[in-house]
């Protein structure tokens, strides 16, 4: 054992694993009937929607940090402020993230530790209470 720490990113299968759950996420959000709330805050294209965040997503997991050297600082509760995030927003986005995981990310182990801090963040996101 090298006792060599490695970062989620690398765990979960780096940039294959995070394409494809970014790919499955938008596609789940494009679907699925119980996520079309949070569908009709994001635009029409969710190409753009699925780019940024696997930029987001590469970075945040440990991987390269091409969200920040393409965008700057993430500020993502600025950057959504223009979409009305209530409850229903935020449990339609966590629904889709968690089935994605699920589909794209075969540890549970991994999925456990990925999951709170996107929860924290989904609710961090909110900008009403309704």
């Amino acid at each position: 054992m090298s006792g060599e720490t490695i970062t989620l990113y690398e765990a979960i299968g780096g940039d294959a694993t995070v394409k494809a759950l970014t790919h499955r996420f938008y596609a789940l959000m494009d679907t699925l009937p119980e996520a079309a709330r949070c569908r009709a805050i994001h635009p029409a294209d969710l190409s753009g929607s699925e780019a940024k965040l696997y930029d987001y997503l590469t970075g945040y997991l440990g991987g390269p940090p091409v969200y920040v050297e393409k965008h700057g600082h993430p500020r993502l509760r600025s950057r959504h402020f223009g979409a009305s995030i209530g409850p229903v927003e935020r449990d339609e986005w966590l629904l889709c993230f968690s089935r994605a995981m699920e589909e794209t990310i075969p540890n549970p182990k991994l999925r456990e530790i990925i999951w709170p801090p996107i929860e924290r963040l989904a609710h961090h996101m909110m900008n009403r209470e309704t």
